[in-house]
Order: C-alpha cells, then structure tokens, then sequence
C-alpha cells in the first residue's frame, strides 16, 4: 500500500485565536480538538507565539512550554499528531517579535549572533519538550518568516541569500538537537516562488530541511487575474507543489502543502466548498505529497479588532464549532483511500536564477505556460533550464517530454 497522504488543519482556537496563550484553558483545547479530530483529520500545526514564550532573550517562560506539551498530548489522545512553529513570527496580516529584537533593541533578526543564539535556544527548548511524544511531528523553524527579510514589509531586516542560507542551516541543527530523528522543516510565503529580490530563495525550499513547505494562497493575483473557479485558481496548489520540484536536489523529495485556504471575497462563501474540493483532488494527483495542512480550524472572532476582512471567516467551523460546508469537503478527502499518482512525463524549462523567479508568479510566463499545458489536459511538472538537457537528471524522475514556455504560450497570431 503507498503510504497515505496526511490530512490536517492549521489549528486557531475558537476562544481568543492565538493570544489563547495569554488565558490558557485546556478544556477549551479539548473540546476544539474533539471537533477537529471529528472530520477524521490526523494532524494539526500549532502555533506558540514566540514574544509569549520567550519575552526576553534569557527566559524561555516553563509554564508557556508545560502548556504547548499539554495541548500536544490532548492532541495526542484524540489521535491527531502534532507540528510546531517556532518563530511567530507573522500570523494573519500581524508581526509577533519580542521586544528584545525592535525599537531600542533593533537587531537584524537573520544575522545578529546574539539574537540568532536566543533563537536558536527557543527552538531547541521547544523540540526537546516534545522529543518524547509519539505524535510529535516535529518542528516548522517559523512561519513565514521570509516576510521580514524584504519588500513589501514595511521595516523589513535586509540580508543576502546567503545570510539566509546560513541563517536556517542554524535554526534547523537546533530544531534536530532538540528532537533528533523528527521532521524538521521551513516555511516561506510564496514570494520565496515569485519575487526576483526575495533573499529566501526557491532553492532553500527545496534543499533545506527534511521536505519542502508550500503555502497556497491565490490572493496573491491569481483570483484576481482568472476568478475563483479558473483552472490557475483551482490548480495554484498543485502547480506550487510542482514547481517546488524543479529545484529539489532528490528525485522524491516530499512536499507539503502545509497552507491552503479559500479567501473571502475572491472565493466566494458559496463557492469554498467547491474550491476546496477543486483544489484537493488536484494537489492529490501531484506525487512525492506528504500532506495537506488547511488554513485554518476556526474563524477569527468578531469580537476581535483590525484583521483583515478575509481572516474572519477561513475558519472549516465556526466560532461555536460548528463545521461548515468547506470542512465536509475536508473530511470527504480524508476518508478516501489513496492511490500514488503517476509520474509527471511533461516538464516545463523554468529559470534556475532566482533573479528571474518572477516569471514563475502569476502573470509570468512560466505561470501562464503551465495552466495553458493544464488546460488542454497535460499534467506538468518542472525542470530548471540548466537541468533540461541533463539526460540522467530527466530519467530519474521519470521525465520524458521537456517544453519551454514559448513552445507553450500562443503567438500573436494565436498559434501554438
């Protein structure tokens, strides 16, 4: 039997979204995680808030820690395994960094060794917590922690891609001194795909860690571009996940789509369920898929000020845990049996210079050759230009045609 594709949820409490560490109530864990663990999910990703776990570069708080491990094992006893992030970092539109990396204390989060020390003690600490739990999963370094290294962030903390290169290698030996032999990985908002200065590159992705992390989110121009129920929007997940392959340095390097989401309004609030259902069956047809990790458990409640309007309602149940439409297409995944997709035969020439990425974003023409291919019912996958005449690297993965975007794209004169 292959090995089955795992089905889980980003988990936000129903009460008081993150800031739930501050009034910590395990009963109110318990009974968010008997809804969970309800629509036949295995797995959550949980996410401390670092400047509540560690305030001060010294102080690694033990009760915030006692917490995380008693959440963990009543996640554990409802049969769901358990992801932690680390660094939190950036959540829903807001930046949570101790006070000991701003203002008066502004440090380079990525190259300053007595901040990159604390950071790598907190990983450390919170991996070793859990290094004894059977569900334990292992550890994200952070989430979406390349959002602070660039534009658009309004204060962002400028390095090179090297800084970042070395910066990760550090946080992920911690995570794995803490709990050897677990999944340790990164994850990177998809400007680390589409941004031609982002300093977290494709190639970190895809090398770094124990698989690559990919967070799906077609408010980034693809909704906007082809609407909701287009095949880019339907296919965005699967086409990252794809993507992500031409820089992988193993043949069947796992992905893991560890964010997915239907944002309101781009899709729409009757079309989610049907978006999640699109969206699923085509990342399920991507091989080397270790997972999918829906964004996210429960709404955001009103009662809480200044997210923006779509973290309201990303929730598969409401704020009274009570499952939506879009949960039903959730748990109708997770129940079915599952075949190993075949290989890919078709692999689409991208640009190995992380300088040109941007042609892979929406409205590049590697994005645009690549749903042009799905369209007409190719299933495509990827290949660096430098790899495309390697005969062996070709072989290996089991890739028999290599096209390049303008043998895809129309011409002017709308030929092929």
């Amino acid at each position: 039997m292959p090995p089955a594709v795992r089905f889980g949820v980003n988990y936000t409490p129903s009460e008081g979204w993150f800031h739930h560490w501050l009034d910590f109530d395990l009963d109110s864990v318990r009974a968010d995680l008997d809804a969970i663990a309800a629509l036949g999910l295995d797995h959550i990703r949980v996410f401390p808030l670092w400047p509540y776990f560690q305030p001060n570069r010294a102080l690694i708080r033990p009760r915030a820690i006692d917490q995380l491990v008693a959440l963990a094992d009543a996640a554990g006893e409802r049969g769901l395994d358990v992801n932690v992030d680390g660094l939190q970092g950036h959540v829903s539109s807001f930046d949570f960094l101790p006070a000991w990396t701003r203002t008066w204390h502004r440090r380079n989060l990525f190259t300053d060794r007595d901040v990159n020390d604390g950071q790598a003690a907190y990983l450390r600490t919170l991996a070793a917590a859990l290094a004894d739990r059977p569900n334990f999963i292992g550890m994200t370094v952070g989430n979406e922690v390349n959002q602070f290294a660039a534009d658009p962030h309004p204060d962002p903390d400028r390095i090179t891609a090297e800084d970042a290169g070395r910066w990760l290698t550090r946080m992920l030996a911690a995570c794995a001194e803490g709990a050897p032999g677990r999944i340790h990985q990164h994850a990177s908002y998809d400007a680390a795909w589409y941004q031609d200065d982002q300093p977290f590159t494709p190639g970190h992705s895809a090398r770094l860690g124990d698989l690559t992390a990919v967070h799906s989110w077609v408010f980034n121009g693809t909704a906007q571009r082809h609407g909701a129920d287009s095949v880019p929007a339907e296919h965005h997940a699967a086409y990252l996940v794809e993507l992500s392959k031409a820089w992988a340095d193993t043949a069947h390097r796992p992905v893991w789509l560890q964010e997915v989401g239907a944002p309101a309004p781009l899709v729409p609030a009757g079309r989610a369920a049907a978006f999640a259902e699109a969206t699923i069956g085509n990342v399920l047809d991507c091989p080397d898929l270790w997972g999918v990790t829906w964004w996210c458990s429960y709404d955001v409640s009103r009662d809480l000020a200044d997210f923006p309007e779509l973290e309201y309602s990303l929730g598969l149940l409401t704020g009274d845990r009570r499952p939506k439409d879009i949960a039903a297409a959730l748990a109708e995944a997770a129940r079915q049996p599952y075949a190993t997709p075949t290989v890919r035969g078709t692999a689409l020439v991208v640009p190995a210079d992380p300088a040109r990425r941007s042609r892979c974003a929406p409205g590049g023409t590697v994005f645009d050759a690549y749903f042009r291919l799905v369209a007409d019912g190719v299933r495509p996958t990827t290949v660096l230009d430098v790899r495309a005449d390697d005969k062996e690297h070709l072989a290996v993965r089991g890739i028999t045609e290599v096209v390049t975007p303008d043998q895809v794209l129309p011409t002017p004169q709308g030929g092929r």
